[in-house]
């Protein structure tokens, strides 16, 4: 945080080759949404399921809740042949591409509705291999930044963030255009949105796999537990108890030691709670377009692109404002647009097909996307160990994921049958979902506060 901060010294930083690679990856992580998240429930509306069966196809996601399982893994397992070829870190995001890369070809040869669990299980697959691709991705970012580069972690977050939604939106606004191609069907989309992935997976040939001394302490803190273990000499199973201590139970120890019980639970707490509101309106926002009268060219041009250009512009401000005044003043802000964000909607429902109404509630949306993202990329980078970032990433990340997959997998079940199609009302219910984590961010504002002045102690 430096409130004396220029402008072109700030956005100097993104000279830094790394952070081109950061926003590749960031291409890479949001990408796999299209491909079981939008693209799929337009399929699925196209084929005529109900609202109720394709927000419940929306469970895959919980791939991202529960990633920080095997998370440390992903810190610890070294890919045989691809680790000596690429490094920890490049090796398992290429290893998770290759799976992604498979499953859209699948994807591509099956009939959809005579074949739904098939095609859940196939959307199940490229969830799990994204979820696990996302915490090579985190890590890769967090560790490309030593930590006397602190200063850039908002720059690098706004890479990330960017990224994301050029491969989210963008990328995913070309098959939606396609649709609208009376020659074209969902399959042949899909093919092509296959090739996409296989460009991106050249992203991890050319980055360069950062330095770390993440092995060196693993070795320390196992030689420690084998001398606890066995006094006189080493066994197989010794080994194995002290490798699996400190792959599973040291990453949680490290992050509860450095933070406090309290100060822990508190930030986890909070992460749970931020977005569930913003996600519940985002797995039922296509469903909704598509039956208040918008084209699938509507679609693309306002959801996508629009969303996408307006928050890669509002992301590098947003990282701006929080190098200047910090990562908790930047989380406040977030918050309130989120729920504003969410009324503007409401207003459609209202008023029906209007594209000017559209246009304004995206721009709102596009601000809002932005300044969340960022703020909360950098909050959780912060809290991260260098030396389980993997782990620790997934962990505060697949928090944030885990209220926004279970409840919002439900969002077709409560405009269906709680609110009886009343899409006015299921916006309004999902600005007041943001309240409770203003709340608790306002309880604890100090703590981190503080948590903010330490981590940038090193510059």
């Amino acid at each position: 945080m430096s409130k004396s901060l220029s402008i072109s010294e700030y956005f100097s930083y993104f000279k830094d080759k790394r952070l081109i690679h950061i926003f590749i990856f960031g291409m890479s992580s949001g990408f796999p949404w299209v491909l079981i998240g939008s693209v799929m429930s337009a399929w699925l509306k196209d084929e005529g399921l109900s609202r109720s069966m394709i927000g419940l196809f929306g469970i895959v996601f919980g791939a991202y809740s529960i990633n920080f399982l095997w998370s440390p893994l992903i810190d610890r397992t070294k890919l045989p042949v691809l680790y000596k070829w690429l490094g920890q870190r490049r090796s398992w995001i290429l290893f998770c591409q290759s799976f992604i890369f498979i499953g859209t070809l699948l994807l591509a040869g099956l009939d959809l509705k005579a074949n739904l669990a098939i095609v859940a299980a196939i959307c199940l697959l490229i969830a799990i291999a994204s979820a696990t691709q996302d915490i090579a991705i985190d890590a890769f970012r967090i560790d490309t930044l030593s930590e006397k580069e602190s200063h850039k972690a908002t720059a690098a977050a706004a890479m990330a963030t960017s990224g994301w939604w050029t491969g989210y939106a963008l990328l995913g606004a070309i098959p939606f255009y396609m649709a609208d191609i009376p020659s074209l069907d969902w399959p042949q989309i899909y093919y092509f949105l296959a090739a996409v992935m296989l460009l991106l997976m050249s992203g991890a040939l050319f980055a360069k796999e950062p330095e770390s001394n993440r092995e060196a302490v693993h070795a320390e803190l196992e030689r420690v537990y084998l001398e606890k273990l066995s006094s006189a000499k080493q066994t197989p199973l010794t080994k194995t108890v002290a490798w699996l201590a400190v792959t599973v139970i040291d990453p949680f120890r490290a992050f509860f030691t450095k933070n406090g019980v309290k100060t822990a639970l508190a930030l986890l707490a909070f992460i749970f709670l931020f977005k569930i509101g913003e996600a519940f309106l985002g797995r039922m926002s296509i469903v909704f377009y598509k039956e208040i009268g918008f084209s699938n060219s509507d679609i693309a041009t306002f959801s996508k692109v629009g969303t996408a250009v307006l928050t890669i512009i509002f992301t590098f401000v947003g990282s701006l404002f929080n190098q200047k005044y910090g990562i908790v003043r930047g989380l406040f802000i977030s918050g309130i647009a989120m729920a504003a964000s969410n009324l503007a909607f409401s207003w459609i429902a209202l008023v029906g097909p209007d594209l000017r109404l559209y246009a304004f509630a995206i721009v709102i949306d596009g601000f809002t996307q932005a300044w969340s993202l960022v703020a909360m990329v950098a909050f959780i980078s912060m809290l991260c160990d260098r030396a389980f970032s993997a782990t620790h990433y997934a962990l505060l990340a697949s928090l944030g994921n885990l209220g926004r997959t279970l409840l919002s997998s439900y969002s077709g079940v409560v405009i269906d049958d709680w609110l009886m199609g009343n899409w006015s009302l299921f916006f309004v219910l999902t600005a007041l979902m943001v309240l409770p984590s203003l709340i608790f961010l306002y309880l604890i504002r100090h703590k981190l506060y503080e948590l903010e002045r330490n981590y940038h102690q090193n510059i």
